[in-house]
């Protein structure tokens, strides 16, 4: 069973910074696309940032530039960090991590295409 766990999530003021964590669990393979997305109550589902088994970044261009994407561990049991600076308030929301395994070839923002999610973090950004 494949499983994702996210972490690092909680307030903090605007302009200030977070790191998110997702520990991988449970896939024995390299070739997938991770990434993070987020949704705010009563809206869709947005993605944030994804990555390809060869590194390939891709952002939402609205984030590009304040959220940045990191891998660690290994191929098969990855840790995936997304560093979230200069929060807004309309940042806010519930950060899930989510894998790919079957459209990996093509790694999108489509929250669609991911078949495995994470219980989700919730940051709040708010003075």
């Amino acid at each position: 069973q494949v499983l994702l766990e996210e972490s690092g999530g909680g307030s903090v003021q605007p302009g200030g910074s977070l790191r998110l964590s997702c520990t991988v669990s449970g896939y024995a393979d390299d070739k997938y696309c991770i990434g993070w997305f987020r949704q705010v109550p009563g809206k869709e589902t947005e993605g944030v940032v994804v990555r390809d088994q060869l590194g390939g970044i891709l952002y939402s261009d609205p984030l590009k530039g304040r959220f940045t994407l990191t891998l660690a561990g290994t191929k098969t049991k990855p840790v995936l960090y997304l560093q979230m600076d200069s929060l807004k308030a309309e940042d806010t929301a519930t950060y899930y991590c989510a894998l790919n395994t079957i459209g990996w070839r093509s790694c999108t923002l489509t929250p669609g295409s991911y078949e495995t999610w994470g219980q989700g973090t919730q940051v709040t950004v708010s003075s």
